[in-house]
């Protein structure tokens, strides 16, 4: 007797006879081309940059310029983050899609799309804010991780979100958002939108302060009652962000008691139930920022249905990120800190508020402000050493307020002169939080951060 053959499981094409334009092919972009691809859609990928070109090339993208195709005949372009899609500096291609009424999307809305596709009711969770949602985001996925759920990570932490498995109906989604991811999205629905805090960036993109402020909001769009927003209540944004949402309000803090949230008390995590964990025997968890931030997390995986015994192991065995306050060296009792990520004034607030005497490596492209806002804090500054564009504008700001300082111009400079500085004041840090972008010298903080660690490993011992 002849038995059939299986069937072949049918192909996944959720976006089958969709063209899609993608324009940015760097990190996101690439990977996202890539799979819109293998899921169906007809794809013109483009990035001004020649070697972007390139590679897509040599993985068998087909290229073209899509604001150069009449009509602009495609149902939706992919743009990468960093390409403004509105303002005096759109792209050609962004222009040409708002003409033709076609869509603007980030890749994350693409997921969401495709899990649903894929008949999965797995969770989503956003995690945004101008500092600390990194953090979050991580500590977010290892909590659930390490409690034995199925997550994955990613957005603007990490891999693309369209690098990121097909999870099924158990499966979490923790999803860093910027700024400029959210305001490209459409239908994708967010079970946990977490708002952390906001402070100046990305003015020059979006306008002012109220532009900026309307684009975080858009990661509690289409959130209902069922949902949850866990917002941070540190700042003065707190209060307007939880006002008027459709999803229950989740307030978080990391000092302050907050009725029907999680909040930080003397070192320890608590919501009305009582106490949740000692943010003591987290070690990578260090200052009342990242208290919010463990805070934040908290209230996201309760409102997942995790144990509460489970974020207090959890919270013990975080590893933290790279270049965000992490501890790379240690040299003759002095600790070197790496906190790259620092690209503002008040992400290196956090990192100096939690350190009482350190040696402080600055400098770079300044952003708005420069480092006065910093001032309350130079009393935990013994020495500071300054690199980069601004060195001479930050030197000025220092003298002002009579710290000791030197402009040592380059990080290779600069560390072996924190750690004379440090001998010499007997302080017990060296702090590389340079709140400034690092385009100056580096390709980017991740880069000026692994040079950091790379020079506190070849100090010599009499440096």
């Amino acid at each position: 007797m002849q038995h059939a053959a299986p069937l072949a499981a049918s192909p996944f094409l959720p976006f089958a006879g969709q063209r899609i334009a993608v324009l940015g092919l760097g990190r996101a972009g690439l990977p996202a081309a890539a799979r819109l691809r293998d899921w169906g859609a007809e794809i013109l990928c483009w990035d001004d940059h020649p070697p972007a070109r390139e590679a897509a090339a040599a993985r068998g993208l087909p290229l073209g310029d899509p604001a150069a195709q009449r009509g602009f005949p495609f149902d939706m372009l992919l743009l990468s983050p960093g390409i403004p899609h509105e303002g005096l500096k759109a792209h050609p291609a962004a222009i040409a899609a708002r003409g033709a009424g076609v869509p603007v999307l980030a890749d994350a809305e693409l997921l969401f799309r495709a899990v649903r596709a894929h008949n999965s009711s797995a969770r989503f969770v956003g995690v945004t804010g101008t500092n600390g949602k990194s953090t979050t985001t991580a500590l977010i996925h290892h909590l659930l991780q390490a409690a034995g759920r199925k997550t994955a990570v990613g957005g603007n932490l990490g891999p693309a979100a369209l690098s990121l498995d097909l999870l099924g109906d158990d499966g979490i989604y923790v999803l860093e958002m910027s700024s400029y991811m959210l305001e490209r999205l459409r239908d994708l629905h967010f079970n946990v939108a977490v708002q952390l805090n906001l402070s100046p960036d990305h003015l020059d993109r979006h306008g002012d302060m109220a532009g900026y402020a309307a684009a975080k909001a858009h990661i509690f769009d289409n959130q209902q009652s069922e949902d949850v927003a866990v917002i941070g209540m540190d700042d003065a944004s707190g209060v307007d962000f939880a006002r008027g949402r459709a999803a229950r309000v989740a307030p978080v803090s990391g000092h302050a008691a907050q009725p029907g949230g999680v909040w930080a008390e003397d070192r320890l995590l608590r919501d009305a139930e009582g106490v949740l964990a000692d943010l003591d025997t987290a070690g990578a968890l260090p200052g009342r920022h990242n208290a919010q931030n463990a805070a934040a997390a908290a209230a996201t995986v309760l409102a997942l249905g995790l144990p509460r015994t489970a974020i207090a192991s959890g919270l013990v065995t975080f590893p933290g990120l790279p270049h965000r306050q992490e501890r790379v060296g240690a040299h003759g009792g002095i600790v070197f800190v790496n906190d790259s990520k620092a690209t503002n004034a008040d992400s290196a607030e956090r990192a100096l508020s939690s350190y009482p005497r350190v040696v402080w490596i600055a400098g770079g492209v300044q952003k708005e402000g420069g480092i006065a806002p910093l001032a309350p804090l130079f009393d935990r500054v013994v020495h500071a050493v300054l690199i980069g564009q601004c060195a001479g504008d930050f030197a000025a700001t220092l003298a002002a307020h009579d710290v000791p300082h030197e402009v040592a111009g380059t990080l290779d400079a600069a560390v072996p002169a924190a750690l004379r500085a440090a001998r010499r004041l007997a302080a017990d840090t060296v702090l590389l939080s340079p709140a400034c972008a690092s385009f100056d010298q580096f390709t980017g903080f991740d880069a000026r951060g692994d040079r950091f660690r790379a020079l506190v490993a070849q100090l010599p011992e009499t440096a």
